[in-house]
């Protein structure tokens, strides 16, 4: 689905801190970009475990600086996105923020990835986040996951949009 986008958008989790996978996600950002694809990465501002996180994390494998949206930008964004590639990340993508009263996380700002056309998640398990919730949005029919070590998982979509 990657290869063949017009556009993708990385959203970076503490998934990716964890697994060290800022250099692999770099590496599958340059060769969808060689593929003539658009690749912005979304930053929730306190995805991982504080603010400016992942703007760090992906800054060390160089990954250019106009290409780090933040939330308020990006989110317009979703909705003429071919994929979106959720790395790690889980409350901050959760669309019980905006759907259930009921939620402890409601009425907070996430990134609005459930507005794209297509949706791969990348995490260990269906365990929930930091705010101990489900996320609505594995279960939406638009997302499928990848479960795995973030930095393995993207190595394998690496040799995959190799040989293709």
């Amino acid at each position: 689905m990657m290869k063949y986008a017009q556009k993708v958008i990385i959203v970076p989790g503490y998934g990716l801190a964890v697994a060290q996978a800022q250099h692999v996600c770099h590496e599958l950002e340059l060769l969808l970009e060689e593929e003539g694809v658009d690749v912005k990465y979304a930053i929730h501002p306190v995805a991982g475990r504080m603010p400016g996180h992942m703007n760090v994390l992906l800054a060390e494998s160089n990954v250019a600086y106009d290409k780090l949206i933040e939330m308020e930008d990006i989110n317009p964004e979703f909705s003429t996105t071919d994929v979106v590639l959720v790395v790690g990340a889980n409350d901050v993508v959760n669309p019980a923020a905006k759907t259930d009263s009921g939620s402890p996380i409601y009425g907070m700002p996430i990134l609005d990835v459930d507005n794209a056309k297509q949706i791969v998640v990348l995490k260990r398990s269906m365990k929930s986040g930091y705010a101990g919730i489900e996320n609505a949005l594995f279960y939406d029919p638009k997302c499928g996951m990848l479960f795995g070590d973030a930095k393995d998982s993207i190595s394998k979509l690496v040799t995959e949009v190799k040989a293709l």
